[in-house]
């Protein structure tokens, strides 16, 4: 009687061993199979967010000064190969950046190269809005600087657009501003250092997508 006993106290405990090692190594699975699924959310989540990232920055479009798109020297006249270009190519890249990513204005920015722009005095200050306004052609504007050139190939630029704009009826609800970098910053978007020689590299025009907010003051 004694020996059954013991072999029913051996048997049960062998059973809640069993028991135990079986919970043991099913709570080993689910804690792997916890890992597992964190580490897939987590790179799904961070591909997402890169996603989400590349998508809520819009491209810049390049136009570069170099062979039939260059300008004269010291000059703001398009020339027609550039003009068609623009027309061709870039109002229709335009328009489609702008509906991505929901923006409303495009800003022209003229860079040019470091070469001193020769001894001319500008005018920019007396004639710039009338220019903008349309009461003078932008071939009255005499460039003094580097600034000066910059800014006037940018509205060079900019009524191209405009003109297009008006006469097609597309690029409808975008608003276009003209800057100039002059020679400061370098296509890698750093800024450059004194240099004085021609560098075509350097002399672009950039188009840039941005949305206006509220204006308000920070006290």
């Amino acid at each position: 009687m004694a020996r059954h006993l013991r072999k029913i106290e051996n048997h049960e405990e062998l059973n809640i061993w069993t028991a135990f090692t079986d919970l043991m190594s099913n709570a080993f699975l689910i804690l792997i199979l916890f890992l597992l699924l964190t580490i897939v959310t987590s790179s799904i989540s961070q591909q997402i967010f890169q996603q989400n990232t590349n998508n809520d920055t819009p491209p810049i479009i390049e136009i570069k000064d170099e062979g039939a798109y260059r300008f004269s020297s010291g000059s703001a006249n398009i020339p027609p190969p550039m003009l068609n270009y623009i027309v061709r190519r870039i109002v229709p890249e335009i328009e489609k950046t702008t509906k991505q990513y929901k923006i409303n204005v495009v800003e022209i920015i003229g860079h040019t190269d470091g070469q001193p722009n020769g001894q001319v005095v500008s005018n920019l200050d007396l004639n710039l809005e009338k220019v903008v306004s349309g009461k003078l052609p932008i071939t009255n504007l005499q460039a003094g600087s580097n600034a000066d050139l910059g800014l006037m190939r940018a509205l060079a630029v900019v009524k191209v657009l405009r003109d297009f704009q008006t006469q097609q009826g597309r690029l409808r609800g975008l608003k276009f501003r003209a800057y100039s970098a002059a020679q400061l910053i370098l296509p890698s978007g750093e800024l450059a250092a004194i240099a004085r020689q021609d560098d075509v590299a350097r002399r672009r025009m950039e188009i840039r997508f941005t949305r206006l907010g509220e204006v308000r003051q920070v006290k």
